[in-house]
């Protein structure tokens, strides 16, 4: 803290740090190494010293509730704090317990000077992992929890929560900034990173000492009435699913309208919430705030509060979710399920409650166009499987697949001026037959495909088949339709066309054409 005669404990903490800046100097010796893990072990009986007097505190303080029912406010504060180091110095210890796991011998500090457990757990590849993340929202969740306890009766205590468990960014010596995990484990030795944990844990141990103390102590009046609080939930995520663990954490928070803010300094995803957005009910905050598109939002800035004549900040870091509301009901036919192969199939792909550009889809053939909208453009086989998969705005990954069946384009049907002759022959004149061109269409079919008719065999009855390539007769089989007679029936078949933009695709074989002179 600021000034005066430095505690034991304060003394200690800076020990800590000059031998780190030695160990930097010395390129980790072995000494330093030593020294580091003296320093472990001298603030592991710390904290057992700790908890020896924090369970008398609290055997205390309960003890004068059973007695007095002025300390029952008390004795919920002093058990609420409890239950919050508990879980926090539970989560540190776990922890230091994975990271011990990696050596042979826990006191042996000379072979600690490794780091690549660590990174990789909480910060692999240049990126914060969940179990970094998740490092971070114990932190905070421990820090918030006790600043609410507190609520104004005790701003030295809350200031040091605030900077003690502080999990905000950190500028380094050379004026990078870097993230809390970075800055305090990424390419320490083991040994380093074990002694900060230790310190975590004597830190929270500290705070619940100072807290019951002064539980026992002259403010206990100020902290325990009843009717200036109320239960207060902390959660680790914004919206859960089915199937999840709810881990929702209940304490005990001020509420009266002495503890309102004197100012409200409050940013929803970067943006200023302004002074018609929120209202107060006593000393809480309410907002009133759109909820944004589907995803995670983030409340960041600060709650000003008076103290004494001095400003004391309160920092907001909490975020929520946004999920689509249901409008439309999903309604499918079970054996419709069908692409086409030869066409580019358009398909919409999405989860309900996951942005697009957090879901995923693969398949043979499958390509993204863009948001949502992707192409299917089915190979061989008779089947194809699309898998999807998706993060959920609280990190949990799902997943489904749906199978297709491919089906080959249908039968082409060969047209001659645009008609098919629907199921009878075409009646044509024979200047109209010379002039018309042949055709092939795909009749009832989904996709509107261009068809190319590349030849065909003309038939006039007693004369020979006549080869033609193109669309319209060549001169051979005009000089067969010259010699037909009136109401003589003519055949155009073996059409041969393909699609246009994908002439590889084989086209089923068309139908013919019967064709009836006029005159």
């Amino acid at each position: 803290m600021a000034g005066g005669k430095q505690t034991p404990r304060q003394k200690m903490i800076n020990l800590m740090y000059l031998v780190f800046i030695a160990m930097l100097a010395l390129n980790m010796s072995k000494e330093v190494l030593s020294a580091f893990g003296s320093i472990n072990e001298k603030l592991d009986r710390a904290n057992t010293s700790y908890a020896s007097k924090n369970s008398l505190a609290l055997a205390e303080i309960s003890k004068k509730a059973d007695e007095n029912d002025e300390f029952k406010a008390a004795a919920a504060t002093a058990n609420a704090a409890d239950q919050l180091s508990k879980t926090y110095n539970d989560y540190i210890a776990l922890q230091k317990e994975m990271l011990l796991s990696e050596v042979e011998d826990n006191t042996d500090y000379e072979t600690m000077d490794t780091s690549g457990y660590l990174d990789a757990l909480y910060y692999e590849g240049g990126t914060m992992t969940e179990a970094g993340q998740e490092f971070l929202n114990q932190m905070d969740t421990y820090r918030n929890g006790m600043v609410a306890l507190l609520g104004d009766s005790n701003p030295t205590l809350t200031n040091q929560l605030n900077n003690d468990f502080s999990s905000a960014d950190i500028t380094d010596g050379e004026g990078v900034v870097k993230d809390y995990i970075s800055y305090n484990y990424v390419a320490f030795p083991m040994v380093s990173s074990l002694t900060k944990m230790t310190q975590i844990q004597n830190d929270i141990k500290s705070v619940e000492n100072e807290l019951l103390s002064t539980l026992l102590s002259g403010n206990l009046k100020q902290l325990a009435k009843l009717d200036n609080y109320e239960t207060v939930m902390t959660t680790s995520k914004g919206a859960y699913y089915t199937g999840s663990t709810f881990d929702g954490m209940l304490s005990l928070g001020r509420v009266d309208a002495s503890t309102r803010p004197a100012r409200v300094e409050l940013l929803v995803d970067g943006k200023e919430v302004k002074d018609n957005q929120f209202e107060y009910d006593g000393g809480k905050v309410v907002l009133k705030v759109g909820t944004g598109s589907v995803g995670d939002h983030k409340i960041t800035g600060k709650l000003v509060y008076m103290q004494d004549g001095n400003e004391v900040e309160v920092l907001v870091d909490k975020k929520f979710t946004t999920i689509n509301k249901p409008n439309n009901a999903t309604i499918a036919a079970d054996k419709m399920n069908v692409v086409y192969r030869g066409v580019s199939n358009p398909m919409t792909i999405t989860f309900a409650g996951i942005q697009d550009n957090k879901i995923r889809a693969n398949a043979s053939g499958l390509s993204k166009v863009k948001g949502s909208s992707y192409m299917m453009n089915p190979g061989t086989g008779r089947e194809v499987t699309i898998n999807v998969s998706g993060t959920l705005p609280d990190g949990d990954p799902v997943r489904d697949s749906a199978t297709f069946r491919i089906k080959d384009i249908p039968r082409p049907t060969g047209t001659i001026r645009g008609e098919d002759g629907d199921g009878g022959c075409v009646r044509m004149q024979r200047q109209g037959l010379e002039k018309s061109s042949v055709g092939a269409a795909l009749q009832d079919f989904d996709f509107d495909l261009k068809l190319n008719v590349t030849g065909f065999s003309f038939k006039v009855s007693g004369q020979p088949t006549i080869k033609v390539n193109g669309r319209k007769l060549n001169s051979q089989a005009s000089g067969a339709l010259k010699r037909a007679k009136r109401g003589e029936t003519l055949q155009i078949f073996d059409i041969t066309a393909n699609i246009a933009g994908n002439s590889g695709y084989k086209l089923k074989k068309i139908s013919p054409i019967c064709i009836e002179l006029t005159n």
